[in-house]
């Protein structure tokens, strides 16, 4: 997707018309460091023994490399907690947690003017600061209490999503009597809820919310949800913070019943109803990999679906049929023109004219050496294919600009070129106008990976439709393909870490007409 707002981008400041983050999370002050003041931990003596504790400088890079866990840990209460480079006046970002967020950490602290509560070592490399950002209480503090569940990162979407309908959700702030509720939204709410709950249990949605419980005990009917520094709170009324935008997106840290309504906790830390909204289901599709022996062409099954035949005696008989947007590996070829048939790797055949055929390459460009990852992406063919030097690893569909192969000045196209990863989230809120409404506000979308300027490759929730342009010149892709991708493109984002900042040479993204 691409926003239309200038908005602060982690390396950069992003020009009018590309994605972007809603606000720039709070972080120490970059401020001279001053003398340096070590101050014993609780595991000293391993602390001592640890790499880089010894021989290398205290607050130094070389100080900040792996370790082996003590039980020492520590917990983002930030939007965003950086993680640096040192503890020094010119110190970098290598990337960040997200709030909640616990990892294991390595002392003594280290005390200067940058960072009065101490500076920490976390694996595999970085410093973070103690302080607003970052805390040493892992159990009690409210926002690691309010943050159960991390995100998921093994495939598909980290968190539950809703999307708002027209009539958008209030954003509550506590636990709302009845009462308030019906202040706030009028009557009728009890026939919406049925009416809502009735049209989720058909569409089967309901499942992808996770198990609907009581309301978790950090949520209280008379004081408001403690958000982590660097979240908006909001003008306040009675008991809720106003309404959102229509056809916001929203995702969930907790869903439960309270007052006969589902409700959810968003990764913003409102409290809002769901029969406001639509429950997102997770689209089916992905792309898919090829072995060490497999390479193109590979097709995707073009209709509902395609019948598969196979060699009896010298003749094609039928033998079942392939689903709808299922790949097939072709393994040969076989006659000419449209009908011609095709063998496959599963042993059948299957007519030409019923696939959406991506071939191999005639010619590879200059960097496609040795095993270098890189991602060719196509805007006419609306396909991307992974490398490694010259292997194909991974196919999908994607939906680019829908500019087409317009100028990304004018129109919302894709832009062109060579380009390499530079910043990788977990999950990213962003801004501007985008599918479902003239303007949007889409929490957390998954898997975020900013390759120029304000464009990237993300997962998208609220559509599916890949293989046709659709965005507004980001690179969209399903959720379990953008997982997939996340994990193997460079730089890696470590575990526990929400996000990354590219110090070295990530993955070449090569986008052509």
């Amino acid at each position: 997707m691409r926003g239309p707002r200038a908005l602060t981008s982690i390396l950069l400041i992003v020009g009018a018309g590309a994605c972007g983050e809603r606000r720039d999370p709070p972080g120490v002050e970059l401020c001279p460091a001053g003398p340096v003041r070590v101050v014993a931990g609780m595991n000293g003596a391993l602390e001592r023994d640890a790499p880089g504790g010894a021989s290398a400088t205290p607050g130094t890079a070389a100080d900040a490399l792996p370790f082996v866990p003590t039980g020492t840990r520590l917990a983002s209460i930030a939007w965003r907690t950086w993680i640096y480079s040192d503890t020094g006046p010119s110190r970098t970002r290598y990337g960040y947690l997200r709030a909640g967020a616990v990892v294991d950490a390595r002392g003594p602290a280290i005390v200067n003017e940058g960072c009065a509560g101490g500076w920490y070592r976390v694996n595999p490399r970085g410093f973070v600061c103690i302080g607003k950002g970052a805390t040493l209480d892992v159990t009690r503090d409210p926002i690691v209490v309010s943050v159960r569940r991390p995100p998921n990162r093994s495939g598909g979407l980290p968190y539950p999503y809703v999307m708002a309908n027209e009539e958008a959700p209030h954003r509550y702030f506590r636990l709302a009597s009845a009462k308030e509720m019906r202040d706030a939204e009028g009557d009728g709410i009890a026939g919406r809820v049925a009416n809502w709950r009735a049209r989720e249990q058909v569409r089967g949605s309901l499942t992808g919310l996770g198990e609907i419980t009581a309301p978790p005990p950090f949520l209280s009917t008379t004081s408001a949800v403690q958000k982590p520094y660097g979240v908006e709170s909001g003008l306040h009324y009675t008991a809720h913070a106003g309404r959102a935008a229509s056809g916001s997106g929203f995702a969930l840290l907790e869903v439960f019943e309270w007052e006969g309504r589902v409700m959810g906790l968003t990764t913003g830390f409102d409290i809002i109803p769901l029969d406001r909204t639509e429950v997102i289901r997770q689209s089916e599709f992905h792309g898919v990999e090829l072995g060490r022996d497999e390479s193109l062409p590979v097709g995707m099954v073009r209709g509902y679906r395609l019948k598969r035949s196979s060699l009896d005696g010298g003749r094609l008989v039928a033998a079942g049929e392939y689903r709808h947007r299922e790949w097939v590996k072709i393994t040969g070829e076989s006659g000419s023109g449209a009908q011609a048939m095709r063998p496959t790797s599963d042993g059948g055949w299957v007519p030409l004219n019923g696939l959406r055929v991506v071939e191999p390459r005639t010619s590879f460009p200059s960097f496609a050496t040795g095993q270098r990852k890189w991602l060719d992406i196509s805007i006419k063919d609306q396909t991307l294919v992974a490398y490694e030097g010259l292997k194909p690893v991974y196919v999908t569909l994607v939906s680019t600009g829908r500019g087409g192969v317009g100028d990304p000045e004018k129109v919302d196209a894709t832009v062109r070129g060579t380009f390499m990863v530079h910043a990788k989230h977990l999950s990213a809120t962003m801004d501007g106008n985008e599918d479902k409404a003239d303007s949007y506000a889409l929490e957390d979308v998954p898997f975020v990976q900013y390759f120029h300027k304000g464009y990237a490759l993300h997962g998208a929730y609220w559509h599916d439709e890949f293989g046709k342009i659709r965005s507004h010149g980001c690179i969209n892709l399903a959720p379990i393909d953008a997982a997939w991708l996340f994990e193997w493109t460079d730089p890696a984002v470590p575990p526990g870490w929400h996000g990354v900042i590219n110090k070295e040479r990530g993955t070449v993204v090569y986008v052509r007409p």
